[in-house]
């Protein structure tokens, strides 16, 4: 069912989380596009990733322009966008907000052994389950007044997603300005 307004939304969390899979099936619920956060990094990006070399704030800011970017295009247009893009620092997420003021958060946690285990058996993604510490680290959940709600990871997508769903159709007030 399409959303009654427009909704830009970016699905965050740590490597492992489930961003894209409940970002992909959030969007299909919304009736609104999905972009894969981490096909908009730098070649240089996946690279040191790869290596296992953690990402510095600097590494992540053109990525996160990007990111701003699409959603900024997105509210132009007035059509909806879900984004996958860990999203793990609150100054990330401010620039993300430069796009929206509209722009929600669906943060998506699990706890290390779950997420170990999960990055463990994937064989198709350039980040190794080595980086996932730095990750953690580096994380800071959403505040409560940032428009964002949490869902705890041990649950299906689909469970996630109806969660998120009714909690996106809900009134939100504006969050206050970081």
């Amino acid at each position: 069912m399409p959303a009654a307004r427009t909704q830009l939304v970016v699905v965050m969390g740590v490597s492992g989380c489930g961003k894209s899979t409940v970002g992909r099936l959030l969007a299909r619920r919304l009736g609104a596009e999905f972009l894969e956060g981490d096909d908009l990094h730098p070649p240089r990006n996946v690279e040191r990733m790869a290596a296992g070399i953690a990402l510095t704030d600097n590494d992540r800011l053109d990525w996160l322009r990007e990111i701003t970017v699409q959603l900024a295009d997105a509210s132009a247009s007035r059509h909806a966008l879900v984004v996958s893009c860990s999203a793990l620092k609150r100054s990330y997420r401010n620039l993300l907000r430069a796009a929206s003021s509209e722009l929600a958060f669906v943060h998506l946690h699990a706890d290390e052994a779950l997420l170990t285990q999960r990055l463990q058996a994937r064989t198709d993604h350039f980040m190794p389950a080595s980086l996932l510490a730095s990750q953690l680290q580096t994380l800071e959940p959403p505040g409560a007044d940032e428009r964002a709600a949490t869902f705890e990871a041990v649950l299906t997508p689909d469970q996630i997603v109806a969660l998120a769903a009714t909690w996106l159709a809900q009134p939100h007030p504006p969050p206050s300005p970081p």
